[in-house]
């Protein structure tokens, strides 16, 4: 991974305190998971930050990149969808 993924990965932390651990956007209260739950169901990058003032673009797009990074020695069939 590049020197600006690496760098985008530095807004993603996680808080045994905030949603049991999950990874989160620097330390707030918004999960990465909730933003690529929002990505995958069409919502706009646009729209996501004018529902979430706090966020900057950077933030959805280390979610993207961290997604990437989780998923980047995986096979899809490793990966079980449930039903």
């Amino acid at each position: 991974m590049g020197t600006q993924t690496n760098k985008l990965l530095e807004r993603i932390t996680a808080n045994p305190n905030i949603f049991g651990g999950k990874p989160i956007i620097r330390g707030m209260r918004i999960s990465v998971e909730m933003i690529l739950d929002q990505l995958a169901q069409g919502v706009g990058i646009e729209d996501i930050l004018q529902d979430y003032p706090d966020l900057e673009r950077e933030d959805i797009l280390a979610c993207i990149a961290y997604a990437h990074r989780i998923l980047a020695n995986e096979s899809l069939e490793e990966i079980k969808i449930s039903e």
